[in-house]
């Protein structure tokens, strides 16, 4: 594929891009807070500002992404990629270039600092922080809502017993309740912590209701400035993210595997985290066979890829419980934590990667692509043949006037616009839709049936229970209950109603099944409304027309098929409407506009 279409199947999300040269290996790495427009930049130029960037841009020969959550989590992956590949064309980055982390030491009394350096020395970390200003930001709340000792005392009970410790400025100012001097009891100042621990984390909801406690109490005491001050720091504290899924300290050498899946093809993502970062990334497709599941596919591609990345991780983070009997190597299913988060986030890459194929797949080989949504369909709406010709009804109607129902046919899940039809109902008083549904089904399909033409293998209602019954009782009438499957989409919830189940499907949002009968019910919808408009519009047109005394239908026909619109017919003259249609009558005509 040409990097020009490649580039087009780039997602809009946040990342990290990679590019090739024609000897695979990597010469740039950059990140991107979006990365279809990042790399599309390189491309669009003819000539760039730097030689360099002239000459990369001249060997790239593909382009591999990565997509994280944040801008943050792409800086700190780029970060790590640089440095694990040495690319020829970036900046080479320092190894003791790091980012700062938030510390809460592992000592009596502990304190709350920062460091650029983690140790395994029992302490908590927190980060690392891309901004050093929102770090600093959080530092600053933290000091300013619990009194925590900055000093380097050893705050032994010895010590303390013992009274060789005075209390400093801070405790004179109000920034340290004094734990020195036996001031601030053990259990008191662990509270503080506790409740730190929470902030830091990002437990939003808990820390704001300490804040808007904190904020009444200052508002009661018309302290306003006060109160002011604290609601400032509730706004920062919204918009704080307070740590990143990319890099955690606590996550030392250990793979990550992950799978998603359509009906033909397995795509096993493979993330390898060594001392706490990603340092890569790779998904690979397994075709299948025999109808293989998920844990199989995932069982072949996770010792090949261990093999081809020469992995030593004696720790494996997994989506599900694997059947390989391997004693030197831990197999975890994460539910929560950071190394859920790493689950996750190799998950979306997978699911990433393989809608990049589809995709292709769309460009290079339409019919596969179609076929392949089609026996998803198939299995997800539990047909028994391939659903090639879908049609989808949908009633039109304001207030009960000119009721119309549409029918779309869709053909290889592709819109077929030329057997579009719609219906004018004709034997229901009134805005019934229950009783319009039924009556076009029943014209739809008595037709079908008397022109010995073939039926579509689905059949969707847009509507609930009442409106798939509606149609059903059209299906009895023509003896096709049960020989033509059907289904009922609800609008709110995108529930799909099978007929005789009480209980609704709930297909996956993203899923390719959804989004063809969401399309289907969407162009039903246009394609009704544009007709109820025009026969609305239409119907206005004839009843102003029709008061014209000596004007009768057939002159308005005539007039209508040449000029369109009465604003058209306004601005002619005597001698242009004479020319359509007799000018005695193209003179009432005339004189009744004009007038």
């Amino acid at each position: 594929m040409e990097l020009t279409d490649k580039i087009k199947l780039i997602p809009h999300q946040p990342g990290v891009y990679q590019y090739y040269d024609k000897h695979g290996e990597i010469i740039y790495v950059g990140k991107a807070k979006d990365l279809r427009k990042r790399v599309n930049s390189y491309f669009v130029k003819k000539k760039h500002e730097s030689r360099k960037t002239d000459i990369l841009v001249k060997r790239i020969v593909d382009i591999q992404f990565i997509v994280v959550e944040t801008e943050q989590d792409a800086l700190l992956l780029e970060n790590n990629l640089i440095k694990k590949y040495q690319p020829k064309y970036n900046v080479m980055l320092k190894d003791d270039k790091t980012y700062p982390w938030i510390v809460i030491k592992n000592e009596r009394f502990p304190r709350v600092i920062t460091t650029r350096k983690p140790v395994k020395d029992g302490s908590l970390y927190f980060g690392p922080y891309t901004s050093g200003r929102m770090m600093h930001t959080l530092l600053d709340l933290i000091k300013q809502l619990f009194p925590l000792r900055t000093c380097n005392y050893a705050l032994s009970k010895e010590q303390i017993e013992r009274g060789k410790l005075k209390v400093c400025l801070e405790y004179h100012i109000g920034n340290c309740m004094g734990p020195c001097e036996d001031k601030q009891t053990e259990e008191e100042y662990q509270e503080y912590i506790q409740e730190i621990k929470h902030l830091i984390k990002g437990n939003a909801n808990q820390a704001k209701e300490y804040l808007q406690k904190m904020m009444r109490k200052y508002a009661e005491e018309l302290a306003f400035e006060k109160a002011q001050l604290v609601k400032d720091k509730i706004a920062l504290l919204e918009n704080y993210q307070s740590k990143s899924t990319v890099v955690s300290p606590y996550l030392t050498n250990i793979d990550v595997i992950s799978i998603v899946s359509d009906p033909k093809t397995g795509f096993v993502n493979y993330m390898k985290v060594v001392n706490g970062a990603i340092v890569q990334s790779f998904t690979m497709e397994l075709r299948k066979k025999m109808e293989e599941d998920d844990q199989e596919l995932l069982e072949l591609g996770l010792v090949e890829l261990r093999q081809r990345f020469e992995s030593t991780s004696q720790e494996v983070l997994v989506p599900f419980k694997l059947d390989i009997p391997k004693e030197d190597i831990k197999w975890v299913v994460p539910k929560i934590g950071d190394k859920k988060k790493l689950l996750e986030f190799s998950e979306k890459n997978a699911k990433y990667y393989m809608l990049d194929k589809h995709k292709q797949e769309k460009l290079v080989d339409p019919e596969r692509h179609s076929k392949r949504i089609l026996e998803q369909m198939k299995k997800d709406l539990r047909l028994t043949e391939l659903p090639k010709h879908i049609e989808c009804f949908d009633n039109s109607n304001i207030q009960g006037t000119n009721p119309v129902s549409a029918c779309v046919v869709f053909k290889d899940a592709k819109p077929s616009k030329k057997d579009y039809r719609h219906f004018n109902i004709k034997t229901v008083e009134g805005p019934d839709d229950y009783a319009s549904m039924t009556e076009a089904v029943y014209r739809r399909y008595k037709r079908m049936l008397d022109e010995n033409q073939a039926l579509p293998q689905l059949l969707v209602i847009d509507g609930g229970k009442g409106q798939l019954g509606a149609a059903l009782e059209a299906l009895e009438q023509l003896d096709l209950r049960g020989k033509l499957p059907v289904i009922g989409i609800a609008k709110r919830l995108e529930e799909i109603y099978f007929p005789g189940d009480s209980l609704p499907l709930y297909l996956d949002k993203r899923s390719e099944s959804l989004k063809v009968i969401q399309f289907m019910r969407n162009e039903a919808h246009r394609f009704g409304i544009t007709h109820h408009r025009n026969k609305r519009s239409k119907g206005a047109i004839t009843s102003e027309l029709a008061n014209i005394k000596g004007v009768g239908e057939q002159t308005i026909t005539d007039l209508m098929r040449t000029f369109k619109s009465v604003k058209r017919m306004r601005e002619a003259s005597l001698e242009e409407l004479s020319k359509v249609v007799p000018a005695a009558r193209a003179k009432l005509v005339f004189e009744y506009l004009k007038g």
